[in-house]
């Protein structure tokens, strides 16, 4: 697909070829990338912030090398003629008003954008004395799902979620209601400027530009939130940036319809404040600090400050470090859960096309002309998650992000088609009618969607691999890279055979949820080994033993600190139609603990009458995440116990597992992604030292 664009031309002609990076291939080497990591921590989502901003430090190396992005996930890719997979965002207002003016199907669409605009502006409004909560704060006390937001202010027992019809408001969950309010209304703000340059409606552009009126003129009298320094519209400089972003856009689109000196007020008075708050917190490498540092681009681009550019791309934290150093050379985010992969693309994708649209930052454009790199890793960012697919398209869950995703992700492919032409992503524009397609068409391409194939892969740098063999997939989950959104779950792994899902990790649950941090977050939730009823101890990167894609396909780790008294190592092979795993416990105490294994299971199990039930489970000193756990029931075994596991599409497994001597297995109805349950075996003896072998199979 050739792009003949103008500013596209002048865009690439300014591009600077990637200095060449230093390929690290020896284990001392990737020992000193993973040391940097584990020295360079994540902030929590409660990221507390000094109000001054910090010391600038050198950027430190890139500890992922990352080769010739451009031509990586080149099936899946669109180029220009000049060898780019990167287009300029276009808003062809122009066009949009003759689209609109010719299609009935835009025509319908329109209206529909006008109603909403329309009766939004004569209901709605924001309050100074609204104070706002968290967004996970959002959730069910029953089973933390997700409640559902309405724009209407919630009475005592009007909220409610899927599983949970009757909610009692709370002081909490009103908060996290406005939360939901003020971000739903700064998207309502970027909306009616958009209507604004599109019909020429003069009531659009006064109520938008009025909304940032109230934003500037009161930001300093805003209550601050006590929880986090300089905080003021929301809960967390997250959400603040977040909606920086819209309200920066808001300023640009609206153009000549405000004067400067009203421009300028909000310069003065929100947008610098803002990003004076922005740029003092996450000086770290960070999913959050992403959209920190795009909302102040934003800002820097639509006044066209060098200052402000330099503090959102090139500081020691800025875009250019976050991709350098917090993109795997696999092109994973490093703080893993898969979902922070699209967050972190989503967060930077305002920046990037604003960057890409001509006249914006005029004289900014030379360093706009620098960005082509950090483009193309974002893109592989949005890529990478599909080596990790199941067949069936589910993802694995690693660390604390939301329920099991699906590769590829069309509706992000199609957003970010404006900047990161894809074959799927293309497609999938043609059938959507937004504001991306009505201002930015991008045509058909006749190129068939290939997706990467599905094989055994060894991740080492995101501590992670994947088996294929056979009828057999597994995903396994060896280390962490960082302390931050990290569970208990080194030397967990997921599996299918064929298209059942055999096991799989639930991902976590809103984190107001007390069942976010006494269950999901802890080895309770995960096929992993417990010493003592508890998994990992903290997070650790684990070592990579052997890694074998052929027959037998093969993959082994440790984890020599997976708690102070305790190491742990696993083994997985794929033989033939088996799954066989061998999980080492070793206690460094020379004290008899509790050593047990974890097998979650998508399945029922067929148990012999031997099984009776067990509440000791539930009892002292058992931590509290068992008090989750339901219809308990145990049996002894010697040396062997076999059963016959049922899943729903009707395939059988045989789980058999071995432990020298008596052991005990312990049943159990236990949480999956809410509201659905599962059912969990937990193999366990007392014991300094154990070997538990597991083998699973067809019938």
């Amino acid at each position: 697909m050739t792009l003949s664009h103008q500013s596209h031309r002048f865009w690439l002609a300014g591009r600077v070829m990637a200095t060449t990076l230093t390929v690290i291939t020896s284990c001392c080497a990737t020992f000193i990338a993973l040391t940097f990591m584990a020295m360079v921590q994540g902030a929590s989502a409660q990221d507390a912030a000094p109000a001054a901003r910090q010391p600038r430090r050198a950027a430190p190396p890139e500890p992922f090398p990352k080769t010739d992005p451009a031509r990586a996930f080149a099936e899946m890719k669109i180029y220009t003629k000049d060898g780019s997979p990167l287009r300029p965002a276009v808003e062809d207002w122009n066009g949009a008003r003759q689209r609109v003016g010719n299609d009935a199907t835009w025509r319908k669409w329109l209206v529909t954008q006008r109603t909403d605009m329309d009766d939004w502006m004569a209901k709605r409004r924001d309050h100074i004395e609204w104070i706002c909560g968290w967004y996970h704060d959002f959730v069910s006390p029953v089973d933390g799902s997700h409640l559902i937001w309405t724009p209407d202010e919630p009475g005592e027992f009007t909220l409610h979620s899927a599983s949970d019809p009757r909610v009692p408001l709370t002081p909490k969950l009103r908060a996290a209601w406005v939360y939901n309010f003020r971000t739903t209304h700064a998207t309502k703000m970027l909306n009616a400027a958009m209507l604004y340059r599109l019909t020429g409606e003069r009531k659009y552009a006064d109520w938008a530009a009025g909304q940032l009126d109230f934003y500037a003129d009161n930001y300093a009298q805003w209550p601050k939130q006590s929880n986090q320094a300089g905080v003021h519209f929301m809960w967390q400089s997250l959400d603040e940036a977040v909606d920086l972003t819209k309200y920066a856009n808001v300023a640009r689109i609206l153009g000549d319809a405000v004067t400067p000196e009203r421009k300028q007020h909000w310069f003065t008075a929100l947008f610098q404040p803002e990003c004076v708050l922005l740029n003092a917190t996450l000086h770290s490498i960070h999913n959050i600090a992403c959209w920190h540092r795009s909302a102040v681009g934003c800002v820097a681009l639509v006044y066209d400050d060098s200052a402000l550019w330099k503090d959102a791309v090139e500081g020691p934290f800025g875009i250019r470090s976050q991709l350098a150093q917090g993109v795997t050379s696999d092109y994973l985010w490093r703080e893993q859960s898969l979902g922070y992969n699209s967050y972190v693309v989503r967060a930077l994708a305002p920046f990037f096309e604003m960057a890409s649209m001509p006249g914006v930052g005029p004289h900014l454009a030379g360093d706009v002309a620098k960005l082509a790199r950090e483009m193309e890793i974002a893109e592989n960012l949005m890529l990478s998650p599909l080596l990790l697919r199941f067949t069936t398209g589910q993802l694995p869950s690693p660390a604390d992000g939301a329920r099991q995703g699906k590769a590829p992700d069309t509706p992000l492919l199609s957003d970010m088609a404006r900047i990161f032409p894809t074959t799927l992503g293309i497609a999938a524009s043609q059938t959507r009618q937004d504001w991306n397609t009505l201002l930015d068409p991008i045509p058909p391409v006749a190129i068939a969607a290939t997706l990467p194939p599905i094989e055994s892969r060894n991740l080492e740098s995101s501590r992670m691999a994947v088996l294929k063999q056979g009828a057999w997939q597994i995903y396994f989950h060896f280390g962490q890279l960082t302390r931050s959104h990290a569970q208990a779950e080194a030397l967990n792994y997921e599996a299918f055979y064929n298209q059942t899902d055999v096991t799989h990790d639930p991902g976590t649950v809103g984190y107001g949820s007390p069942l976010h941090r006494d269950f999901y977050t802890t080895g309770l939730a995960h096929n992993v080994p417990l010493i003592d009823g508890v998994g990992e101890d903290g997070w650790h990167p684990g070592k990579l033993l052997s890694f074998a894609a052929g027959a037998p396909a093969h993959v082994a780790a440790s984890q020599p600190d997976y708690r102070k008294n305790a190491g742990a190592e696993r083994e997985l092979t794929i033989n033939g139609n088996q799954l066989l795993d061998t999980v080492k416990v070793t206690t460094t105490d020379g004290q008899p603990h509790e050593l047990g294994l974890l097998l979650q299971l998508q399945g029922k199990a067929k148990l012999p009458a031997t099984f009776q039930p067990d509440n000791t489970m539930q009892a002292a000193p058992h931590p509290a995440g068992f008090s989750y756990w339901k219809e308990v029931s145990s049996a002894t075994f010697i040396d062997r116990a076999a059963f016959t596991v049922i899943y729903p599409d009707g395939q059988n497994l045989q789980v058999e597992f071995t432990v020298p001597g008596s052991f005990i297995v312990t049943h159990a109805n236990a949480p999956d992604a809410p509201p659905q349950r599962r059912e969990v075996f937990f193999v366990h003896l007392k014991a300094t030292n154990a070997v538990f072998k597991t083998a699973l199979g067809p019938g």
